[in-house]
């Protein structure tokens, strides 16, 4: 999958889980700890969050990490093989936000 495509994909998964919750995006933004206009443009496929970012916009749509790039309209063919990478992909996001913490926190 190209950068662009991930992009479009993620705000695509992101705006989909905000409508499911029921939440605007200034109520998402602010939970999130973002401004309106990075939510929307995240949302366009304009910009791609930092990891920390991406953590409190999971947090907020009450979902994995993981699940902001897995999306409902995931394939039959797709969805196992999702649900494989999927652990692996919690475990290095995981990895990742402890050293940036760390380095924050020091």
């Amino acid at each position: 999958m190209v950068e662009q495509e991930l992009k479009a994909a993620l705000g695509k998964n992101i705006k989909f889980l905000r409508f499911r919750r029921r939440l605007s995006q200034l109520d998402l933004a602010e939970e999130a700890c973002i401004s309106v206009t990075f939510l929307s443009n995240i949302e366009r496929g304009n910009n791609f969050p930092h990891a920390g970012t991406l953590c409190n916009l999971a947090e907020a749509l009450k979902v994995q990490v993981w699940e902001l790039f897995k999306g409902e309209g995931a394939s039959e063919q797709e969805t196992p093989i999702v649900d494989r990478l999927s652990e692996d992909f919690v475990k290095q996001v995981n990895l990742a936000m402890e050293t940036v913490y760390k380095q924050y926190k020091t």
